[in-house]
Parts: C-alpha cells; structure tokens; sequence
C-alpha cells in the first residue's frame, strides 16, 4: 500500500497522470460554469443535458464506429444542446412547466440512448466494447489523448466564463436588470447553455451521464453556504470540484474495485453536507444556535419584563421575588424561567437572596427597555394602524425584542415623547 501511494503522489505511473489531472479538469471546470447554473435556479437542467447526452454519444459511434472522442464528443453536444432547446420550446409553447419538461425531455433522451446503447451491445463490433461506461463513468480509462481535448475543452470553458464573468452574474441575479442596462440576454444565455452542455459532455467520460449533474451542481451548492460574494463562490466551488477529483482518483486508485466517478461524487457530496451543517453564518448548526440565542435572549427579557411589572404593580422595584412570584404573572415553563434565572444571575441583571431573586441596577434598566418598547409599539398600532387596543399585545410581545435603538428613538419622535399607553400604563423613560 505505501509503494502504491508513493507511486501515486510522484505520479511516477503514466496512468495515474492521466487520471488525477483529467479528473481534476473535469471536475473544477464543471463546478465554475455549474455555479452560474446554480445561481440562475437551473439545476435541473444539468441533470436532463447529462442524460441527453447518451444518444449523441451512440449515434457518433455508429456512424464512425470508434470511440475517439474527438468524435464522440460532438455528437454528445449536439443532443445535449437539443435536448435545452426542446425543454425551452416546450416550456414557452405550452402550458407545461419548466419541471416537467425537463423531466420528459430527460426520459425520452435517456430512453433512445439506452435504447442505441442495446442496439450497439448486439452488432458484434469489438470497438464498442467500454462504451457502457459513458453511463457510470470510467475515469481510469483515460488516456493522453482524453487529457489533451479534456484540457483543451477546459481552457475554452473558463477563458469564456472570465470574460463574460460580469454578464453571468448579472444574468445569474437579475435578468431584468441585464436587459435594462443593455445585456444581450438571449446571446449570453445561449453561452451559458453552451458552457453548460461542455461541461456536462467532458464530464460525463468521468463520472457518467447518471451522476454527472450532481458534478455540475453540488460543489456551487457546497460553495454557497461559505461567502455571499460570487467569485470567492466560483473559486470555491472549483476548489471543492478539484478535491473531489483528486480524492476520487487516489481513493480508486489505492483501493481494488473501486469506481473514480463515483468516489468524485461521494467526495464532493460529503463536502457539500459538511458546508450545508457546518458553514459560518449560512450552517445548519449555526441557524440553530443563532435560533438558540435568540430564543434565550427573548426569555430572559420577558422575565426582566416581568420583575419590572410586579415592582411597577408593588410600588417597590428592590423586593426579592419567588417562582412563584413570577409563574403568577406571567405563563413561564418551570425549566425554561430556571434556566433564564442562571443566565440571567450569570450575566449580572439578577441577584439571588434566600428569599428569591431581585434586580441589581443593570436588570433593572434592561427589563424598564423593554417594557418602554412594548408600550411604545402597542402606542403605534392603535394610533397608526388603527388597530383595537386589546389585539395589540401580542404583536407587541414579539416586536419589543427586535426594535433597534434607533427605531426606538423613532417611534419617541414620531408619537411625541408619549406618557402612557393604550391601556393608560405608564411608559418608562
């Protein structure tokens, strides 16, 4: 196993060169263009072009009966490429939609490929033997002349994509926009489709026609969740491609019988699971404990609140108060009020005594706030909105954690420095 590992990262074997950079190619040049497909909300249509692809594939072996993919490789183009013009023509000119389209048009193709494929398998002729793995994909088969259209198809892909980087994004975001400020939207489409049917054809020797559209999608997809900036999103997603690529190659290539195309997959599938929980600011684990906080952050003001309407009701702001003190007034879980009592005994608003617990200065202010922004905003409802003073506390309850102290300085101009509430409470200053 170390012979086999040292001899794959000297690439001292002509074959493992070839794999590991073809795939590396096909990988990170699938994610660039797949971005800009993610973005434009298209992701269904890699997966019909890959599956369309099978019968121009087929179709070029029988006319010239060899697998060269000089040859191979238009033919896969142009029923990739007629397969999006059938899906746009079909959508515009019908009441199907987009989906469905996508979904006939990716069956029919499929079918006919299959169907070429079958008959293929039965004409006797020993060329077409490995021609299977256009379904599955078979990247240990490449050979240098693979690599050079590889590279060369590659080159084009991205040479186009950085010059006409500014009318993807566009494109990608706001089509109405590009149109207005004087975009040819049709030609930079027909570029884009172009790229995309490219990319799927080049991919496809790889990974296969059945697995090449999570290619084109899933590192854009994995990329997304870690920056809002569309080329940090392109490099990343070209980066994630080509660890995908390399992984696939070297875990195929050190472990017997296992397939490279769907290594790739597994790789960059598990990357992009690992993005969608674990990304900063856009994870799924990061949502939650940002919904964590939010929810504790809500509890603690309401029972701050609530100290502060029993010192308002007593008349006496420094009393100690007990559960049950404040399980009367306000409808708490027994867990949820002990657990914001320790936050809030933790952060220094509340002070516990033998005989329960009481404000120290800074709870105090904090809980007099948010009383003040409940009152106001219940004030703004019934005096701007016209709503009835007994259906605004609910509403209230919830906007008083989120105004900002600029909206709170607002709302005291725009209702004049207000003394009292609808209910003729006292709003705190």
């Amino acid at each position: 196993m170390d012979k086999d590992i040292l001899s794959f990262f000297t690439f001292s074997d002509p074959n493992v060169r070839y794999v590991v950079i073809g795939a590396i190619l096909l990988t990170a040049t699938s994610a660039v263009v797949g971005t800009f497909t993610f973005l434009k909300k298209k992701a269904l249509v890699g997966d019909a072009v890959a599956h369309s692809v099978l019968p121009g594939v087929c179709l070029s072996f029988l006319v010239w009966g060899e697998k060269n993919p000089l040859i191979l490789i238009p033919g896969a183009f142009a029923t990739g490429w007629l397969s999006l013009v059938i899906i746009d023509y079909v959508r515009a000119n019908s009441k199907i939609k987009e989906d469905t389209a996508i979904g006939l048009t990716l069956s029919v193709f499929f079918g006919i490929g299959i169907f070429l494929l079958t008959i293929i398998q039965k004409s006797g002729n020993a060329a077409q033997s490995g021609l299977d793995a256009f379904l599955f994909g078979q990247a240990a088969s490449l050979i240098g002349q693979d690599l050079i259209v590889f590279s060369i198809t590659a080159f084009l892909l991205l040479i186009t994509v950085f010059f006409l980087f500014k009318e993807l994004t566009i494109l990608a975001f706001d089509a109405d926009f590009a149109a207005t400020i004087g975009i040819p939207i049709r030609a930079i489409e027909l570029v884009l489709t172009t790229l995309t049917v490219l990319a799927v054809v080049i991919g496809i020797q790889a990974v296969g026609v059945v697995l090449m559209a999570a290619m084109l999608i899933t590192p854009a997809a994995a990329a997304r969740f870690w920056t809002e900036n569309v080329h940090v999103m392109v490099i990343l997603a070209a980066i994630f491609g080509a660890v995908s690529g390399f992984a696939g190659a070297f875990i195929s290539y050190t472990a017997p019988s296992m397939p490279t195309g769907p290594w790739i997959v597994v790789v960059v599938s598990a990357i992009a699971f690992f993005s969608f929980f674990f990304a900063p600011g856009k994870g799924i684990l990061h949502r939650l404990l940002v919904s964590r906080r939010i929810r504790h952050s809500m509890t603690d003001e309401n029972i701050l609140k609530t100290f502060y309407n029993l010192g308002e009701r007593d008349g006496n702001f420094e009393e100690s108060r007990s559960l049950e003190d404040l399980l009367a007034l306000r409808s708490f879980e027994k867990e949820e009020l002990l657990s914001g009592l320790k936050r809030l005994s933790r952060d220094g608003f509340i002070v516990r005594s033998p005989s329960g617990y009481a404000f120290t200065t800074d709870g105090m202010n904090k809980g007099k706030r948010t009383v003040k922004l409940h009152r106001l905003w219940e004030l703004y409802l019934t005096q701007y909105l016209r709503i009835a003073p007994d259906h605004v506390h609910d509403d209230a309850d919830t906007i008083e954690h989120i105004l900002t102290p600029e909206l709170e300085a607002r709302l005291e101009k725009l209702l004049d420095y207000p003394k009292v509430d609808p209910h003729q409470s006292e709003i705190p200053y």
